[in-house]
């Protein structure tokens, strides 16, 4: 399994040099799940420029995962997707437009973790990103009337692999901010990991 140097390297915000832009990571209760803020954000009076990606500066503070694929998905309010994934993909979440409630959770059975979660509010203001490892599941709730979810994985996606929880398993515990959300049939099941 890839063993990025994200979760030794980066245990509290800095800037990564004093010429060019500031990435700033931080760790999270999960280990191996961190937070990570983009390294260029400017706005003036014409829009917005956020930049998403900069594989120099993001191997500089230790993600040096190499993604092979981009997805995004548009969801409503309240629409839930997930909770899903696999024992080999990385993935680097963030919301392009809008705003979504990610909860990610421990699946790893070797893990002292295993079976704990943590949220986090991702949205086009905080332009915040999530980076979770293989053995993790994630899932997202919609807030706002629309929003847009972009992640980057570490592998072609294979549906085969992939495992999926019951959002609202009692034995997990997770707090939605809504209890009666829009599922895909995938995702009303009783949980199958």
């Amino acid at each position: 399994m890839l063993q990025p140097r994200a979760a030794r390297a980066s245990r509290d915000a800095r800037a990564l040099s004093d010429e060019g832009p500031a990435l700033r990571v931080r760790p999270t209760s999960l280990d191996g799940v961190l937070v990570i803020e983009p390294p260029t954000r400017f706005e003036d009076f014409r829009g917005e420029y956020v930049e998403t990606w900069n594989e120099r500066l993001y191997a500089q503070a230790g993600v040096d995962v190499p993604f092979v694929q981009d997805d995004v998905s548009v969801s409503t309010r309240d629409v839930l997707r997930g909770i899903h994934g696999d024992d080999a993909t990385w993935k680097l979440v963030s919301c392009l437009h809008g705003r979504f409630y990610l909860v990610v959770v421990n699946w790893d059975e070797t893990s002292p973790q295993y079976r704990r979660w943590e949220a986090f509010t991702l949205s086009d203001r905080n332009r915040l990103q999530v980076l979770i490892p293989p053995r993790f599941g994630n899932g997202h709730l919609v807030l706002s009337d629309e929003a847009i979810f972009h992640y980057k994985q570490s592998t072609y996606y294979d549906r085969a692999r992939q495992f999926t929880l019951a959002w609202d398993d009692p034995t997990l515990g997770i707090w939605w901010p809504s209890r009666t959300p829009i599922l895909s049939r995938r995702d009303q099941c009783e949980g199958a990991a």
